[in-house]
């Protein structure tokens, strides 16, 4: 039987602080990336627990968050891989984030978002909302700059294209 009273060791005490400390930023990018608030907590939870199972040596990295936003990309990537393959969803959902619905620009933009292929998704994410350069971009996702430069033109085509359209948004 489990002691719960027992004090946590500094390896463990470090990691309940790392957490606490990245969930609100890294949820967040999460969502980003799934467009969904539980697959996102699932995602996010999924990656803090590979970080735990090997945190004696992470813990010593000098940027866990960037270790953190990688691990939430590839963890993604290898999610939507595995049920594009297992054909469990045969398309993209037409339901956006939930939004409290005071801008429509922004479902529409989240729609769109959710439209684009993970990688490129991954790369509008990081380059948009994290505000990374093109250099860290290629670090988190383990490509070149030239991977992400053609992808986040790519995305950004396809987001003008689908955001233009006068009955993506109902009402232009």
């Amino acid at each position: 039987m489990t002691d719960y009273t027992k004090p946590l060791s500094a390896a463990d005490a470090s990691y309940v602080a790392f957490v606490e400390a990245a969930w609100q930023r890294h949820i967040r990018l999460a969502v980003l990336l799934t467009g969904d608030r539980l697959r996102a907590e699932e995602l996010l939870q999924d990656s803090l627990v590979k970080m735990y199972e090997r945190w004696r040596k992470l813990s010593r990295l000098d940027d866990l968050h960037a270790y953190l936003r990688r691990s939430l990309v590839n963890n993604h990537t290898s999610v939507w891989r595995r049920r594009r393959r297992e054909s469990l969803v045969a398309e993209i959902p037409d339901r956006a984030m939930p939004s409290d619905g005071t801008d429509e620009d922004a479902d529409a933009l989240r729609r769109a978002l959710l439209s684009l292929p993970p990688k490129q998704r991954a790369v509008v994410v990081l380059r948009h909302y994290e505000d990374l350069s093109e250099r860290a971009v290629a670090q988190a996702l383990g490509c070149s700059v030239g991977t992400v430069k053609s992808q986040h033109s790519r995305a950004l085509e396809k987001l003008r294209r689908i955001v233009e359209q006068p009955s993506y948004t109902g009402n232009r």
